[in-house]
């Protein structure tokens, strides 16, 4: 048997990855048509105090396999977060912290829809702990929005970014482009006026169609696929113009301002998932394990700190390592595959070898970085690595 074969098997951590929290919130006043997210409509009083209660459930069930281990950054997504009022969030983030230590200046990301914006609530999100605040904004036309099914207008959009503003001094917007009947200049005015509001982070997606979606099941007529490539390219074009890094597949930075949460996903870093359908990662000195929780809501509060854990096959790892960090325009560091997945990199020597012949990633032994065609054709590069 090869040195390579015996090495799949031999998972071995000198030093184990960065950890971060994952707190997922999964109530919406209105679930939209394209979202296959695990998100439930809210109806009446949402049961904050009880589902803050599963979450800390959640994460004492988890602290043994954390001991020691300090958290680099804490996301609360969902849903929309920005639901829970402050003093939940503020229980929550307290609970959070008296049971993981967090790394000094650890970022704190509150994901926020437009609809649900008030100052009030803004300052106390921010009092409680929150340094980062994600605006759900995804269009600045009303016409658009309304084919989203999103619950607020491009005005509520604009006064919420400037309540934000006002609050944080670290906010993202997330847009989307290629929506039904959008063409390539409106796109381009869309990104226009996100870059006239100065923020700090700006993720641009492009709209999928997706299972389990309205829809999927009607969809609705979206540009071409050369009119959402133009749109693609006129989205990176007009923000490396004004000033921002384009270091992930749809996340553009000021310098300084990338998301470490986010980051540590795609460098392939540990994190425990809690709430309704959430998913962790979790590395041992000799194994990687994955664990998920019940999604529906009732499920999960009724079973708290219950949750499927599966140790990640050796021989998975590989792909599953770049599957994220092949989302990075600059790559990882070649030592990142050792220091993250526990395997000598004589374990994808040879299909790196083979993915640069093919012109998939560019020729640095010391750095894994698709080329341009590689970030075109990254499935095809993913392929590589599968066992």
């Amino acid at each position: 048997m090869s040195a390579v074969l015996r090495a799949r098997h031999d998972v071995r951590f000198a030093v184990l990855p960065p950890l971060a929290l994952y707190a997922h919130l999964p109530w919406c006043v209105r679930k939209c048509p394209y979202c296959d997210f695990n998100s439930h409509e809210k109806g009446d009083a949402l049961p904050e105090r009880e589902y803050v209660a599963a979450l800390v459930a959640d994460l004492e069930g988890l602290l043994p396999s954390v001991w020691g281990r300090r958290a680099g950054s804490v996301f609360i997504g969902g849903g929309t977060p920005s639901l829970f009022s402050p003093e939940s969030i503020d229980a929550l983030l307290a609970a959070l912290r008296a049971r993981v230590p967090l790394e000094p200046g650890a970022e704190v990301t509150l994901e926020a829809n437009p609809g649900t914006a008030e100052a009030g609530r803004f300052r106390g999100y921010r009092d409680a702990g929150v340094n980062r605040l994600s605006l759900g904004i995804q269009s600045f036309d009303d016409g658009r929005l309304a084919s989203l099914g999103r619950i607020h207008s491009a005005d509520e959009a604009r006064r919420a970014i400037e309540m934000a503003q006002d609050a944080f001094d670290n906010v993202n917007l997330d847009l989307m482009y290629g929506l039904p009947g959008q063409t390539v200049s409106e796109a381009r005015k869309e990104i226009a006026e996100a870059v006239r509001w100065g923020t700090t982070h700006l993720s641009a997606y492009q709209l999928t169609i997706e299972p389990n979606t309205v829809f999927f099941s009607k969809p609705p007529a979206l540009p071409s696929h050369d009119e959402a490539a133009d749109m693609q390219l006129a989205v990176e074009e007009m923000l490396a113009a004004a000033g921002f890094e384009h270091y992930e597949t749809s996340a553009f930075a000021r310098p300084g301002r990338r998301c470490r949460h986010n980051l540590n996903y795609w460098e392939f870093g540990d994190y425990l998932g809690l709430g309704a359908g959430a998913h962790g990662k979790v590395s041992y000195a000799e194994r990687v394990t994955r664990h998920e929780r019940p999604k529906p809501p009732r499920e999960y509060m009724a079973q708290a700190g219950a949750l499927k854990e599966s140790v990640i096959a050796s021989r998975e790892l590989p792909f599953e390592f770049m599957l994220n960090a092949l989302r990075l325009v600059q790559g990882v560091p070649s030592k990142l595959f050792e220091e993250r997945t526990g395997l000598p990199a004589a374990a994808v020597a040879r299909r790196l070898s083979t993915a640069r012949e093919k012109g998939l990633l560019e020729d640095d032994p010391l750095r894994i970085r698709p080329t341009p065609r590689g970030q075109l054709f990254l499935n095809e590069l993913l392929q590589l690595f599968l066992d």
